[in-house]
């Protein structure tokens, strides 16, 4: 069994992220003239937490900025039975039109609530795939920010939006058991789902189509067994395989619930979780939500190594058994890692109704720029646009511009790259882009730095 091309690649640029050795940035302060440098960063999807922080910060100011207007949004978050996120996760063309089904009956749900008819009023949404679970562990959900209502257009072109009300514990429980009718009908007839009149599985065929061009050239893909090796929290590979992980502070975590939780349906391994409702005007609490479903899969601060044999994982919230930590070796810990890297071309973020890149309404909805005299697709500019938000309209908040990357140093660790830190008060430029190793090395030198990257 082999690991297929782009797994690998994540783990060689993941290693190689902030390691100035690898390429660098030159900065000059146009005042003064000091030297300073910035390592290049992977980039990566997969597991590296300070990509991923950073993605989740632009991602974030982007979604509240950018595109969810100023309306009401309440978060609905789908998970799925251990079959199906192995499914999903060897198969993820499967994962657009399971949205469609989840949107399309999200949206009938939205109308009724409304007190309006799915024909004659429109929805938006966006969806986050998550690929990991609490314990970097393999958990393919969604997360769901709809808009709690519906846009209906009046006869002067222009949409109105009418807020929903809050759906009941039985109409969750409704809504959720017609996704899972849906959602097993689309599977059936891909072919990927074997119904009988008393149970259903899903098939073992491979999928070639997606596989043709990942599977090393040495052997089939290794991704089916670590992928559920991570879902079930075992070691995929060796005398151990298995084997579940090693706890700490309790025994392993034990299934079934406590107390019920308010509007949370459950049905057979299928769970919809509605109770997380952002209201029209809270834009921080929004944009503290959005920072949450782009999160990365786990925090530096999460992992301690002892150095020889054994890597410790934090859990943030301890199971309901008292487990606060997983052990596990650093060869068990890769294999984890490798099932969470996402396959290259994969969208995890999804838009839906009104909210779509091509939908008719979408211009006259979604946050413009600030200041922006250009004409709307209703006719009217950006600053009537913002006189109607004065005014207590819905559909033209304020938003700020998109994050430069310097502004995502200063969020996300607090380190202002602008501003010159000799004179404080020349702006630093970029003056060069440099990869020779022996180039970087002579100039970290001459800066009386390291010329490469501390283990850690």
């Amino acid at each position: 069994m082999a690991i297929p091309g782009f797994v690998k690649a994540e783990f060689d640029a993941t290693l190689a992220c902030g390691r100035p050795e690898h390429g660098i940035v030159r900065l000059r302060c146009a005042s003064c003239g000091h030297d300073a440098v910035v390592a290049f960063s992977c980039k990566c999807r997969g597991f590296c937490p300070s990509c991923g922080t950073r993605r989740m910060e632009a991602s974030a100011a982007h979604l509240v900025d950018r595109v969810l207007p100023r309306v009401p949004v309440r978060q609905f978050v789908l998970t799925l039975p251990i079959p199906l996120r192995l499914l999903l996760a060897a198969r993820p063309g499967l994962i657009g039109p399971a949205l469609g089904v989840v949107h399309r009956l999200l949206a009938r749900q939205l109308a009724a609530l409304a007190g309006l008819r799915d024909a004659l009023c429109a929805t938006g949404a966006v969806t986050i795939i998550q690929r990991f679970g609490s314990a970097a562990n393999l958990n393919v959900h969604f997360h769901c920010l709809a808009l709690d209502g519906v846009y209906r257009v009046g006869r002067d072109g222009r949409p109105r939006f009418v807020a929903a009300t809050a759906p009941t514990q039985s109409q969750l429980q409704a809504l959720l058991a017609a996704m899972i009718a849906r959602l097993m009908r689309l599977f059936v007839r891909r072919g990927v789902v074997v119904a009988e009149a008393d149970r259903a599985w899903v098939e073992d065929a491979p999928d070639r189509a997606a596989d043709a061009d990942m599977a090393a050239a040495d052997g089939p893909s290794a991704l089916p067994i670590l992928h559920l090796a991570s879902t079930t929290y075992r070691i995929a590979t060796g005398p151990q395989a298995g084997r579940r992980i090693a706890t700490i502070g309790g025994g392993f975590h034990a299934a079934g619930s406590g107390k019920a939780k308010r509007l949370c349906a459950e049905i057979g391994g299928f769970s919809l979780h509605a109770a997380t409702r952002c209201r029209a005007g809270d834009r921080f609490r929004l944009a503290r939500l959005c920072r949450y479903v782009m999160r990365p899969a786990f925090a530096d601060d999460q992992l301690s190594w002892d150095g020889a044999a054994r890597v410790t994982f934090e859990l943030k919230t301890p199971w309901r058994d008292g487990t606060t930590h997983l052990e596990m070796t650093p060869i068990d810990f890769m294999e984890r890692l490798a099932a969470l890297v996402p396959r290259p071309r994969l969208h995890l973020i999804r838009f839906h109704g009104v909210l779509a890149p091509n939908a008719k309404l979408r211009a006259m909805v979604v946050p413009q720029s600030p200041g922006s005299a250009r004409p709307r697709h209703d006719g009217r500019t950006q600053r009537d646009a913002d006189a109607a938000a004065s005014a207590g309209r819905a559909d033209a908040p304020a938003p700020r511009p998109g994050l430069r990357w310097a502004d995502l140093m200063r969020r996300v660790y607090d380190i202002d790259m602008r501003t010159c830190p000799n004179c404080g008060q020349g702006r630093l430029e970029p003056i060069a882009t440099i990869l020779d190793p022996d180039v970087i090395a002579r100039i970290l030198a001459a800066m009386a730095l390291q010329p490469r990257a501390p283990p850690g």
